[in-house]
């Protein structure tokens, strides 16, 4: 095997860790350069003594991949508690912060294809490493390993009792199974296979779940929630008289949902309606946070309850950086991309979690998935929004960046009003849909280049699904002039 020190090149670490090709750059050496990295860090900024958390999901090599990290960490002379079987992403992160570790290491690609495999790192406070956390990380990529006089030990653990008995714990349970309705749970053949399926069973709730097998090859998919993905969920729910489908993407961190009639509910009104929800019913204090990308029916919700909206850059660990700050008093934050944190419970993205409190909204309100969305439209406005992901050449994707920073005037017929550069180049447009509409969402469109992945994402947002298609077709025809 090759010596893991002469290529760190290939591993550079994103919005949440790093990721890469199975058997291209993904390799036994490359994982051992990233966590070569992780254990500097941990032995220069943490306490050391107080061990990682290693954990994995269930794709091609996720378990040989983690018991080489911790192999890794152990011949740094950090003790280890590994993974005795595949667990969700923040199941372990609960595990790091329930017993005071110093940090998490977890192999999974997330949502991504099935040839994908990746590392995240999990901070000590049981969430997505602060950009200034993985800048120090970075600074290690490509230093001598450390080999420690004494070896630190590796223990298997199971992780999940304690993180299902915290969820648990947050969810009205009785409520739910006494509401009678159904369920429809999609685990996209991830780590949260059995573990929402379990938690309603033992309570009573009625449920089906699909794709729960392991198969590393995500058969006919993608394990993200999000279409064409879930054409299967969007059938079974109404199949089965479900009175919505809950969704949760290769490693449980991120959720995404259908309702009673097969309709997407995407993750921004998932977020909408559990921040209502927060706010209305709960009234618990605290402010919110939003990335980029995220639909502006937040802001109204916000505003409405006096609450002060942050808005950041893409990735949960903007999201982190907020909830940590001690100035600031964050009760939710969250991103386009399903993953939502409630400061409470983790300042860390929980698809398993949310889809448990969405279904005791369900309850509470007496309304189906479909019904809420619609309440929540009736009031802040409607918002429909779209996204393409354009798997191009680096090439054309610089291209079309620096031709939208240059300026435009007009998109799609709409005229450019404002453009924003926070993260990726947002054009907000003047739709003359909205005139005389009641509470009409603003329309806005963002190129955005992928930190993790050789794509560029295109967004939008607006006040019906025909203004956002019309929008997007004109983008992408915009990238592939290039």
């Amino acid at each position: 095997m090759s010596d893991p020190n002469t290529s760190p090149i290939a591993v550079k670490f994103g919005t949440d860790g790093w990721r890469g090709i199975i058997a291209d750059d993904f390799t036994y050496a490359n994982v051992r350069v990233a966590v070569h990295a992780i254990a500097h860090y941990v032995l220069a900024h943490e306490d050391a003594a107080k061990g990682v958390c290693v954990g994995y999901d269930t794709r091609f090599g996720s378990p040989q991949f983690a018991q080489l990290a911790a192999e890794v960490l152990a011949e740094a002379g950090i003790p280890v508690l590994l993974a005795g079987d595949v667990t969700p992403t923040p199941a372990l992160s609960y595990g790091v912060k329930l017993r005071g570790a110093a940090g998490g290491v977890m192999i999974t690609s997330s949502h991504n294809p099935a040839q994908w495999n990746g590392v995240k790192y999990k901070a000590s406070y049981g969430g997505s490493g602060s950009p200034g956390i993985i800048k120090k990380i970075e600074a290690y990529l490509g230093a001598a390993p450390v080999k420690a006089a004494t070896k630190g030990t590796i223990t298997k653990v199971d992780f999940l009792p304690d993180y299902i008995a915290a969820v648990e714990a947050f969810a009205d349970l009785p409520l739910i199974a006494k509401s009678g309705q159904r369920f429809l749970i999609d685990s996209m053949y991830g780590a949260g296979a059995g573990v929402l399926r379990g938690i309603f069973t033992r309570a009573g709730v009625d449920c089906i779940e699909i794709r729960a097998e392991h198969n590393p090859l995500f058969p006919g998919i993608n394990p993200e929630p999000i279409l064409p993905h879930i054409a299967l969920t969007q059938k079974k729910v109404v199949e089965e008289k479900c009175a919505a489908g809950l969704v949760t993407d290769g490693d449980a961190d991120r959720i995404g949902s259908v309702d009673e009639h097969g309709n997407v509910v995407d993750a921004h009104k998932i977020y909408s309606i559990l921040l209502w929800w927060l706010l209305e019913r709960k009234k618990w204090p605290g402010d919110v946070t939003r990335a980029f990308n995220t639909t502006k029916m937040l802001d109204r919700i916000s505003a409405k309850y006096g609450r002060t909206l942050y808005e950041h850059g893409i990735g949960f660990k903007y999201v982190c950086d907020y909830m940590l700050d001690d100035s600031k008093d964050i009760l939710i934050g969250g991103e386009e991309s399903g993953g939502v944190g409630i400061k409470r419970h983790l300042p860390e993205r929980d698809g398993i979690l949310n889809a448990l409190l969405i279904a005791n909204v369900m309850a509470e309100e007496n309304k189906t998935l479909g019904e809420l969305v619609a309440m929540l439209q009736a009031e802040f406005g409607e918002h429909q929004y779209g996204r393409i992901d354009m798997h191009i050449d680096d090439r054309l994707k610089q291209s079309a960046i620096k031709r939208a920073s240059s300026g435009l005037t007009e998109i799609a017929g709409f005229k450019v009003l404002k453009t924003e550069d926070m993260d990726g180049i947002k054009f907000y447009l003047d739709n003359p849909e909205a005139a005389g509409l009641k509470n009409a969402a603003e329309t806005w469109l963002l190129l955005r280049a992928s930190g993790t992945e050789p794509l560029l994402r295109v967004y939008s947002e607006s006040t019906s699904q025909a203004a956002v298609t019309k929008i997007l077709k004109a983008a992408e025809q915009f990238v592939l002039e290039g």
